[in-house]
């Protein structure tokens, strides 16, 4: 018996010509795809990092308020701008904590992790108020039990950069006056 038709296979081939570097094309599209992830997340870690590291800051700040008021040796406040809060950071290697100098606590604790702390790029604003139900007869505002609320600004500049704008970052932090 004869064979009728014969097939040499070039049939089926003609229907795959158009998928040729289809794979290439959609790894292509999905590498962007993910490296627009990474960089997100690392953008994304970094901006919350710049935000721990600035409520951390003003919770010092309020902590060494709070510890210094009217009745310590170096009280702090009501009148602020005050310099051991809201004043430069110290040298490396300087305690701001030593109440004798004029370095700012919040500064200074900030600069450890942001390295830049630069007196344009934060600012830190501290408000003494009285306390929940304001008691009779407390006149200063740094005393026992009056608050403390320490609010720290910063500008957060996009690592990637991308043409973004810088956006500011806050963080606040309150307590009472124990001392």
């Amino acid at each position: 018996m004869s064979q009728v038709s014969s097939h040499d296979g070039n049939a089926f081939k003609i229907g795959l010509r158009s998928d040729r570097g289809q794979a290439t094309i959609e790894f292509a599209f999905v590498f962007i795809v993910l490296i627009i992830m990474v960089v997100s997340i690392v953008e994304m870690i970094f901006f919350m990092s710049t935000y721990n590291v600035l409520a951390d800051a003003a919770k010092e700040g309020v902590r060494y308020a709070i510890v210094h008021g009217y009745n310590n040796s170096y009280p702090v406040g009501p009148a602020c701008p005050c310099a051991k809060l809201d004043g430069e950071a110290a040298p490396s290697g300087t305690a701001a904590e030593d109440p004798t100098n004029s370095y700012g606590v919040v500064k200074s604790y900030a600069q450890y992790s942001l390295h830049d702390v630069s007196g344009a790029n934060m600012t830190v604003t501290a408000t003494y108020g009285p306390a929940d139900p304001a008691p009779f007869g407390v006149t200063p505002l740094n005393k026992t039990p009056n608050r403390v609320q320490v609010v720290v600004s910063y500008p957060y500049h996009w690592f990637f950069g991308l043409g973004w704008t810088a956006v500011n970052v806050n963080a606040a932090a309150e307590g009472r006056i124990m001392n």
